[in-house]
C-alpha cells in the first residue's frame, strides 16, 4: 500500500489485450506518463469474448511477472461500467481496426457504438476531471461520439490522438535536415487523424531559432513531407499487414504525458470552440500549450489562404463523419 506522501493515480486502458495496448501498458507503469513516483492502479478492458478476455488475463500475468514497484492495484474487466469507476486518467485504445484496403467510413459504424457505450460508461463512473484520449480510429470523431454520449463531463476532458502524425512529421522534418528530432519544434498538424491532415511548418523551429520556412525547400514540404505523413499508416498496414501498434502507443505515451505534465507547442485534437473558423464541436488537430494538467489552443498564429484551404478540407471530411453517424446520438 502507498505511504501518505506517496500519490495515487487511476489508470484505465480500453483494447488492452490488442496490440497497442500490449505496447503501452509496460511503459505505463514503468513511469513513462505520471513520473517514476507515482502510484497507478491500473483498470484494464477489453470485449467480453472468451478469446479476447483468455489474452487479457495473459497480459495481467506479464504485468505482475515484471514487478513494477509503481503498480499498486491491477483489475481486469469486461464492462467499461466497472472499468471505469473513479479512473482519472483513461487510454480510449479497443477498436476495430484498419484493415488492408478498409475505407475510414467503413470503420464509423462499427465503433460508433462502442464510443457511445464507453461515452456514456464514463459521463456515468469516471472522476469528473478524468482525462481522456482516443486512439482507436476513427479517432477525431470516436472522441466526438464519446465526448457528446457524455453531457456532464467538461467537452475539455476528451482528445483525439494527432500526436502519431505530429511525431511522424517531426521525424521527417529532421531526417531532412539531417538533425535530430529534438531539435524541430513548434509544427502542428491540422485536421483530421486522416489522410487530410495538414502539416504546418509556418510557426516551426530549428534549435528554436532558425526558422524552417527558411531551411526546408517549400516544394519538399508540399511533395514530399505532407503525402509522406498522410501515407504512413497505409505504407505500415503494406508492410506489416497489421496497423500501426507500437508508433501509436509512443504517441499516446507523448499525448497524455504533456497533457499531465506540460509542455510548450504541440498537436492535440481537441474540440473547437471556434477558433480559427473551425466549427464548434468538431474534434480538430490544433497546436496547444499544456500547464497544470489543462491544455490551451495557440491564438492569432497565421494561416495563409493556401494551408487554410486545405485545413478546410480536412475540416470538411469531419462533418461528413459526424453526419454519418448522427443516429447513434
Amino acid at each position: 500500500m502507498p505511504t501518505s506522501n506517496e500519490k495515487t493515480v487511476r489508470v484505465s486502458v480500453t483494447g488492452a489485450s490488442g496490440q497497442i495496448g500490449y505496447a503501452i501498458l509496460f511503459r505505463i507503469l514503468n513511469g513513462e506518463v505520471f513520473g517514476k513516483n507515482v502510484k497507478i492502479d491500473l483498470q484494464l478492458i477489453d470485449i467480453n469474448v472468451d478469446k479476447i478476455q483468455k489474452a487479457l488475463h495473459g497480459v495481467a500475468l506479464e504485468l505482475e511477472d515484471c514487478a513494477f514497484p509503481l503498480l499498486n492495484n491491477l483489475s481486469l474487466h469486461s464492462d467499461p461500467h466497472t472499468g471505469f469507476v473513479d479512473t482519472e486518467y483513461c487510454f480510449l485504445i479497443g477498436a476495430k481496426p484498419r484493415g488492408p484496403g478498409m475505407e475510414r467510413k467503413d470503420l464509423l459504424q462499427a465503433n460508433g457504438q462502442i464510443f457511445k457505450t464507453q461515452g456514456v460508461a464514463l459521463n456515468e463512473k469516471a472522476s469528473r476531471k478524468v482525462k481522456v484520449v482516443v486512439v482507436g480510429n476513427p479517432a477525431n470523431t470516436n472522441a466526438y461520439i464519446a465526448m457528446m454520449s457524455a453531457p456532464d463531463l467538461s467537452k475539455d476532458n476528451f482528445s483525439a490522438m494527432m500526436r502519431l502524425d505530429h511525431n511522424r512529421a517531426v521525424n521527417q522534418i529532421a531526417s531532412q535536415l539531417n538533425s535530430n528530432v529534438n531539435r524541430v519544434s513548434n509544427i502542428c498538424v491540422w485536421g483530421n487523424h486522416s489522410p487530410t491532415m495538414v502539416v504546418d511548418v509556418t510557426n516551426g523551429l530549428l534549435d528554436n531559432a532558425d526558422n524552417l520556412k527558411d531551411v526546408l525547400d517549400e516544394e519538399w514540404v508540399a511533395e514530399t513531407l505532407q503525402p509522406t505523413v498522410a501515407k504512413r499508416g497505409a505504407k505500415i498496414i503494406d508492410q506489416r499487414g497489421l496497423s500501426s501498434a507500437a508508433s501509436a502507443a509512443s504517441a499516446a505515451i507523448d499525448h497524455m504525458h504533456d497533457w499531465v505534465n506540460g509542455t510548450t507547442w504541440t498537436t492535440m485534437g481537441v474540440p473547437s470552440r471556434g477558433e480559427y473558423g473551425i466549427p464548434e464541436n468538431i474534434i480538430s488537430g490544433f497546436p496547444v500549450n499544456c500547464s497544470g494538467e489543462r491544455y490551451s489552443i495557440i491564438q492569432n498564429l497565421y494561416i495563409n489562404d493556401v494551408l487554410r484551404g486545405k485545413i478546410g478540407v480536412s475540416i470538411r471530411e469531419l462533418q461528413d463523419e459526424q453526419e454519418n453517424i448522427k443516429s447513434l446520438l
